[in-house]
């Protein structure tokens, strides 16, 4: 038995998501954070010390002004659940697009 991980082939990778010219907002379930589950999926994102300060101090504020104790992951992943779905409901008038566009 050979010890090799298979890896997917990129065409598995980058596969359509959506066919022809089909409207995504309408038909898409609305995106939501996972929140506390166990996450099989990882990704690295490297960040600068003052992007990470930012999103500790925004852990810390919704800790200390709104209650809530949240861990890092689960902001990022409420925040990129947010970004998402407004990219579906705006498009090209998302300002996910439009800060990406000035980079």
């Amino acid at each position: 038995m050979s010890r090799r991980v298979r890896v997917p082939a990129a065409d598995d990778i980058f596969r359509p998501t959506v066919v022809g010219d089909t409207d995504v907002g309408e038909d898409a379930a609305p995106r939501t954070p996972s929140g506390r589950v166990r996450h099989d999926e990882k990704m690295t994102v490297y960040v600068t010390s003052d992007e990470l300060f930012a999103i500790e101090d925004a852990r810390l504020q919704m800790r200390r002004s709104h209650g809530l104790a949240v861990d890092r992951g689960r902001l990022v992943r409420a925040a990129v659940a947010l970004a998402l779905a407004d990219l579906d409901e705006h498009g090209a008038d998302s300002p996910l697009v439009k800060r990406l566009s000035e980079a």
